[in-house]
């Protein structure tokens, strides 16, 4: 038995080392044109095509929290939280690609050819003293740092559940290789190898899908015997694993123990789809609206995006439905951390060891298309906002690049810390960081791009109490529960909105160049944008 378990693991082993040596030799490949200057490290010199810049946004975006979290809610506590989740993340999709890209892709050349979103932000105010790009660029360092935190989770949860390993021996492997991998090609390697990590992602979830069903009899035999446990197929109720002091999930007489069907009412479903909300604030997201080659191919890309974040969404939640009727009682399932190993043990135990490998290399290729994403923008915050934009802003492009791969490893090393704890839920750790962006960034964004009258003091304002109340809502009235118990994005994105409109309506309203900005980034072919 244990030499099949080593030939096992060897074959998985093997497939997942073919993957990374793929990646690897993409960022080789764009190391060279990468490291030219910091425009094309940053934003590729804006030479994204359609395909790449829509799969790279969805892939970067969705991380191992679509192969991990996603599945592990919804086999944890049943359809109603996974589902309402992913509906909202798709109308925010679609409507981000629709609303924002094309006016924020014209508005970035318009605002002194912005790379960042810092930058876009500070120049579309036309700020002197930088005050919204530095609270921005801050901003970006905290809930990124988290962020990254949760993509080294997936890899240490990952290979721990593959090979037995300790999961922070595992997680300083995962965490090297992407530093590695990001010091080295930059953001036009990372959007490309992010397009081939979208496409392996998509096709292990339909894969793994597929065979589960399979496996479990079909879709009929799946939800008859799910609806045995309350409230696990409602979109209205939710399931509640009975758990112990250390919140494992009781078995009895070989079934896994369920009370009661919670309530999800309509201030629940609300909040819920509010993750919607996030997508118009997320940096990485943003800045493909920014990089792609045309503004005219936005069109392209909004479907490409849309289409597949609703099969992989839908696939993802499914999984995990499918999961539980497989391995009801599996022991390594039984807390809401070991649920989010559903795809990992699905894929092991169904599939040939050697294609498992290629299936679980989506898992890594979801981590690493993120936490390398997410590296570069909180990197770009610290050496081209911060350290160019104030400090120093005679910096030079080697010194820009120098101060960049510095911060890359400081900021690995406080995700590293966050993700240390091996008990860490990667869908509680994401939805933080999500709720951080959207509500920060994401009333500004909106209010900048379409409502010229915005002033200054309303967009740090905005930022300010976006930012703040994502705090104040997580740690002091999140946990009173009842009506305060509802997700922190959206309070926080109402109450930002709510502040941008007040006080730029108490303070003098904008003029001169920040009008004429705005005329021309609302009708760019007349200006030729």
């Amino acid at each position: 038995m244990g030499e099949k378990m080593d030939s096992s693991q060897l074959q998985i082993i093997i497939a997942m080392a073919l993957y990374m040596a793929l990646i690897i030799g993409v960022g080789v490949a764009y190391a060279k044109r990468a490291n030219q200057n910091s425009a094309q490290y940053f934003i590729g010199g804006r030479s994204l095509g359609p395909w790449v810049a829509a799969m790279s946004a969805e892939a970067s975006d969705m991380s191992g929290w679509l192969l991990m979290g996603l599945p592990g809610v919804a086999y944890w506590c049943g359809l109603a939280d996974a589902a309402w989740t992913a509906i909202g993340l798709a109308i925010g999709t679609y409507l981000n690609w629709l609303l924002v890209s094309q006016r924020l892709r014209s508005y970035s050349v318009v605002a002194g050819n912005a790379i960042t979103i810092p930058d876009f932000f500070s120049n579309r105010f036309r700020e002197k003293k930088k005050v919204l790009l530095t609270i921005a660029s801050v901003m970006i360092l905290v809930f990124f740092s988290v962020y990254v935190g949760s993509c080294f989770v997936t890899c240490g949860k990952l290979f721990a559940a593959l090979f037995g390993a300790d999961y922070h021996a595992m997680l300083l492997l995962g965490a090297l290789f992407v530093i590695a991998y990001t010091l080295l090609g930059g953001f036009l390697a990372e959007s490309v190898s992010d397009f081939i990590q979208g496409m392996i992602m998509i096709c292990a979830l339909a894969v793994v899908l597929a065979v589960g069903l399979a496996s479990a009899g079909g879709p009929g035999a799946v939800l008859d015997n799910l609806r045995d446990i309350p409230g696990f197929v409602e979109f209205f109720g939710m399931a509640a694993p009975v758990v112990d002091a250390d919140k494992v999930q009781q078995i009895a007489g070989g079934t896994a123990q369920f009370g009661e069907a919670l309530d999800y009412g309509f201030l629940t479903v609300l909040s819920t789809l509010s993750w919607g909300l996030g997508y118009f604030g997320m940096p990485q997201v943003l800045l493909r609206f920014i990089a792609i080659r045309r503004r005219s191919e936005l069109k392209l890309s909004r479907r490409v995006a849309t289409l597949w974040c609703v099969l992989s969404l839908s696939a993802a939640v499914f999984i995990g439905l499918v999961g539980r009727h497989l391995f009801p009682v599996s022991p390594e399932l039984l807390t809401a951390g070991g649920a989010e190993n559903i795809f990992i043990v699905v894929a092991r135990t169904l599939f040939h060891p050697l294609f498992a490998g290629i299936v679980m290399s989506a898992i890594l290729a979801a981590a690493i298309s993120s936490s390398d994403s997410y590296l570069l923008i909180a990197a770009s915050s610290v050496s081209k906002n911060i350290f160019q934009g104030i400090l120093k802003k005679d910096a030079t492009d080697r010194h820009v690049m120098r101060v960049t791969r510095m911060t890359l490893l400081v900021i690995s090393v406080f995700g590293i810390l966050i993700a240390w704890d091996e008990a860490s839920v990667i869908f509680r750790v994401v939805s933080f960081a999500w709720a951080g962006f959207g509500a920060t960034f994401g009333p500004l964004m909106l209010f900048s791009l379409f409502w010229k009258r915005v002033s200054h003091a309303g967009a740090v304002a905005g930022m300010l109490s976006g930012g703040g109340m994502v705090f104040v809502w997580y740690f002091l009235l999140r946990p009173l529960g009842g009506i305060w118990g509802i997700y922190e994005l959206l309070p926080a994105f109402l109450f930002s909105c709510i502040v941008i409109v007040a006080v730029s309506l108490a303070t003098k309203a904008p003029g001169g160049e920040i009008l004429e900005d705005f005329e021309k980034a609302k009708t760019p072919d007349k200006f030729g944008f």
